[in-house]
């Protein structure tokens, strides 16, 4: 009888571990559900903001245990291997990957093509001249050609010039 009381027991539990998996959306990675992904690409730049929520059962264990397992699980969403975290909190984050885009000299840019690994409701991707946005997309497809912003500072525009006293 005790044995089948445990074998009923592990039943359960693997009821409840398999069901909110089989459930899953396409949105959502274990405890994460993503809201939506900003990529804003500066010269070979891409900041990243992630905006998502987290399963309510899970937050304890957040402040108990930390949030690596957050930020791990956000990578893997992300699927940027180098990318580097700048801030991250439980509704949102930020990640900074450099060389996420080629150079092809003189300030212009090519951002290829990404696959992430669920699908994100709502996608911008933001150059210096444009803005895109995608719906429910798991790929940012075809890539995107951009020009790097003017950096004004270099070139002394806006610049008082002072007389030179003889």
């Amino acid at each position: 009888m005790r044995a089948r009381a445990i074998a009923l027991l592990f039943l359960i539990l693997a009821a409840c571990i398999v069901a909110p998996v089989l459930a899953a959306n396409e949105d959502r990675y274990g405890y994460i559900k993503v809201e939506d992904v900003m990529v804003q690409l500066d010269n070979g730049t891409a900041v990243i903001h992630v905006n998502y929520t987290v399963d309510e059962s899970t937050r304890f264990i957040f402040f108990l245990f930390g949030k690596q397992d957050l930020k791990n699980k956000l990578l893997k969403i992300l699927n940027y291997d180098d990318a580097r975290m700048r801030s991250i909190n439980l509704s949102r984050a930020e990640f900074v990957v450099d060389d996420a885009a080629l150079s092809y000299g003189d300030g212009i840019y090519w951002y290829p093509s990404h696959d992430f690994n669920v699908a994100i409701p709502t996608l911008t991707v933001k150059t210096p001249q444009t803005t895109k946005n995608f719906t429910m997309a798991k790929q940012f497809p075809a890539g995107l050609g951009y020009f790097a912003e003017a950096d004004h500072s270099i070139s002394g525009a806006g610049k008082k010039s002072t007389p030179v006293q003889r």
